[in-house]
């Protein structure tokens, strides 16, 4: 399970701009996303994404069925600041993503940039893929960021994971086919480098 406390005082003590993991605009991820072929009104959700813009970014393409998941309640509280009106197009849900419910085959696309790599015991990583087993539709699609092999070794003053795409596909297993997969390097705003894959998978239809 997730520290909620830590990321509340992380969230309520510092500016959206002022963490290592901030994007001005999460591009790759809008590129992948696109890249699933799905249509406009296909449900995403963001996992991990309170402070993201990337729900800003998929509401100025014409995606229309989105959620927002996070831990921390001031985060998501920030997004939906920042959206104003157009908050209410979108579903907010405050929860650790193992523990979440999620109605079977709802969604149809899972995207996470940063959240599987904090989950640094075989417990909490083998309950995240239940979820996603439980909540993507068949033929559904993950986009997956975390650190890289070469990536840190903590974030945010916790221990976290480091993946090769293999390696972050194995944990997900067969049922999902590596469509995909890259590497990126994330400039934080003190000026430092971190080393991200992203990998796409597809859930198998049957």
């Amino acid at each position: 399970m997730q520290n909620k406390e830590h990321w509340e005082k992380v969230y309520s003590t510092k500016a959206p701009d002022s963490v290592s993991w901030f994007q001005q605009h999460a591009d790759t991820s809008m590129r992948l996303t696109k890249a699933s072929g799905l249509d406009r009104g296909a449900a995403i959700i963001d996992v991990g994404g309170g402070a993201s813009t990337l729900v800003d970014d998929l509401l100025d393409d014409g995606y229309t069925n989105l959620t927002v998941l996070d831990l921390s309640a001031a985060a998501l509280a920030e997004s939906r600041h920042r959206l104003g009106a157009r908050s209410d197009r979108v579903t907010w849900m405050e929860a650790d993503i193992t523990r979440a419910a999620f109605a079977a085959h709802s969604i149809d696309l899972w995207h996470d940039r940063a959240v599987f790599h904090f989950l640094t015991t075989q417990a909490d990583r083998e309950a995240y893929v239940e979820q996603v087993l439980r909540a993507l539709k068949p033929g559904g699609h993950v986009i997956m960021a975390t650190f890289g092999s070469e990536g840190p070794t903590q974030c945010s003053g916790l221990p976290v994971m480091r993946y090769a795409p293999d390696e972050l596909h194995a944990e997900f297993g067969e049922v999902f086919t590596l469509l995909a997969h890259e590497e990126q390097v994330h400039h934080p705003p003190f000026g430092t480098e971190q080393q991200f894959i992203y990998c796409m998978c597809r859930k198998r239809s049957t």
